[in-house]
């Protein structure tokens, strides 16, 4: 992994080489599938999406991803740019707005917009980890498989099979997208994504997310419930 400071070197000398501004010049030294990966994802998707993306650091979930990765992939580590947006006033602004000043002002990609964002929320107590700043939780859970993708939608869409890894449970799928996704009620109301990933013939990466969660109880309760399910649906698939 590149260090931050000689990351930055990297990017100031071709700043006084071309004249370009900080964030264009990062853009052409980070490698271009990464770039690619990150700007892929706008800063006005909901705020959950990369969430529900399997392979991808998930900035909902709880993991903090290191300052080297941050500086890498935006031109700044978190501190640089908390101090940022304290000077912009960024604590007394939605989610949305923040995320999209990141990528207009500061040519910041689309996904790690939301991954700053989220950070810099969490250090300035406008939320606890897994929640939203609407003040509800989301969980997740994932699991690689060794099934194809179709297999896996299956599990989740077929009834008969459902209930022998996720008996009882009040699940209702509104959409399925064969070897994709597919999203579900869970107690009437719309809060389960499942993101599948084929990772080679017969393989698949699977994360499931569960939103909409009134308090930090109830996704502990969620989070541990799904974890087990996924384990379970991963032994019944592959035996």
């Amino acid at each position: 992994m590149t260090s931050n400071k000689s990351f930055k070197s990297r990017v100031r000398a071709r700043m006084a080489k071309t004249g370009e501004s900080y964030s264009a010049a990062r853009r052409h030294l980070v490698p271009a599938d990464e770039a690619a990966t990150a700007d892929s994802r706008t800063a006005s998707a909901p705020e959950e999406r990369a969430a529900s993306v399997p392979g991808e650091p998930q900035a909902g979930g709880d993991v903090m991803i290191s300052d080297d990765t941050v500086a890498a992939r935006t031109g700044r580590s978190h501190d640089e740019w908390f101090a940022l947006l304290d000077e912009w006033g960024a604590a007394t602004r939605p989610h949305t707005e923040i995320a999209r000043w990141l990528v207009e002002e500061h040519g910041v990609g689309g996904w790690w917009a939301q991954s700053v964002t989220v950070a810099y929320e969490r250090a300035r107590g406008l939320r606890a980890p897994g929640q939203s700043r609407g003040g509800d939780f989301s969980v997740s859970a994932s699991k690689t498989i060794d099934v194809p993708a179709e297999r896996v939608t299956e599990a989740f869409t077929d009834e008969d099979l459902r209930a022998r890894w996720l008996p009882d449970a009040p699940f209702e799928i509104r959409t399925s997208r064969p070897g994709k996704s597919v999203t579900a009620n869970w107690e009437g109301r719309a809060a389960v994504t499942v993101g599948l990933v084929a990772k080679g013939e017969g393989k698949t990466q699977l994360a499931v997310q569960h939103a909409k969660l009134p308090d930090a109880g109830s996704a502990a309760e969620l989070k541990a419930y799904w974890r087990e399910r996924v384990a379970v649906l991963k032994k019944l698939l592959e035996g």
